[in-house]
């Protein structure tokens, strides 16, 4: 697959190839080719769906959320869920499923009030409910990838963090609520398939993408990745394990 070039040189030498759009203080404004990628396939063996991919700097990312019915998952725990927005099948196949946190970590060691690696960047990828060959993405790792396309995008002590920018550049370039739409400048097309609150409760379709990491805080919390309509950012920060959110799988 193609890199990106912007990871070659200066936005003077990326003008040069047309790739940029320079600030007049000759900082880099991303790309403005939204095409500079190619898609790979991948299929999962276990359910036989066909997924897009994508490479991201170094990284290959599934330029879909994940869309595998793990089955009954009450075992895990009273919060354990996984399904579809509002529970229409069709939302699964626009949107991809939801998972609670220990259904995305595949794991009842990690529920709801359970601590279970008590780090944001765990010691060995976590496979979770992704295909074999692939694993849920750390925070870190997750932070590799806005750190590709914005730099400036730092942490704090918590492990929060947040881009002004990178959430214009990784969403899609249709399906937001009120033209919040993206550029989908490096293929990753989050669309926004909204999150499942603790109580049942469904919201933010059209207006919130919200992926889980394998990076967690405490007992009650995880860190996931979060673009929202409203603006251009994008949100590394923490939520509770109860909620069920959106999965990107990062090949192994």
């Amino acid at each position: 697959m193609k890199k990106n070039f912007l990871a070659l040189g200066t936005c003077a030498f990326a003008l040069a190839l047309g790739l940029v759009a320079c600030g007049e203080d000759g900082s880099s404004n991303g790309p403005t080719n939204d095409h500079d990628f190619d898609y790979g396939e991948f299929t999962d063996a276990r359910d036989g769906q066909v997924y897009k991919t994508v490479t991201i700097g170094t990284q290959t990312w599934m330029a879909e959320n994940l869309n595998y019915d793990p089955g009954n998952v009450s075992s895990m725990g009273s919060y354990a869920w996984s399904g579809c927005y509002d529970n229409e099948s069709s939302n699964c196949t626009k949107y991809g499923r939801l998972y609670t946190w220990e259904v995305a970590m595949d794991d009842a060691s990690c529920g709801y009030g359970e601590t279970c690696n008590a780090s944001l960047n765990p010691s060995t990828p976590v496979r979770g409910v992704c295909p074999s060959g692939w694993h849920l993405p750390s925070h870190r790792e997750f932070e590799e990838l806005i750190n590709f396309i914005d730099p400036s995008f730092g942490y704090n002590h918590t492990g929060a963090a947040s881009s002004s920018t990178a959430g214009k550049y990784l969403k899609s370039k249709s399906g937001w609520y009120s033209n919040g739409n993206g550029t989908d400048a490096y293929g990753f097309s989050a669309l926004p398939g909204g999150n499942r609150g603790y109580d049942g409760y469904f919201y933010d379709a059209g207006d919130g993408a919200d992926f889980w990491s394998s990076g967690e805080d405490y007992s009650s919390y995880a860190f996931r990745l979060s673009l929202l309509y409203g603006g251009e950012g994008a949100y590394l920060g923490y939520y509770g394990k109860d909620y069920a959110r959106s999965v990107r799988c990062l090949k192994d």
